[in-house]
């Protein structure tokens, strides 16, 4: 399997992860961590680059 494959797998996988984890947080959770619902699409985006 291609280097660029398994990394594009392993990026999907860590937007995933972190977008779920994100999504089960109430509000006042994403409050004190000081994230707005519609920022978490990005900042999961982000996690997945290496």
């Amino acid at each position: 399997m291609s280097n660029r494959l398994v990394d594009s797998y392993r990026n999907w996988r860590q937007y995933r992860d972190t977008y779920n984890e994100l999504m089960r947080l109430n509000q006042r959770e994403l409050d004190d961590l000081g994230i707005n619902r519609y920022d978490i699409p990005e900042i999961a985006r982000k996690s997945g680059r290496r």
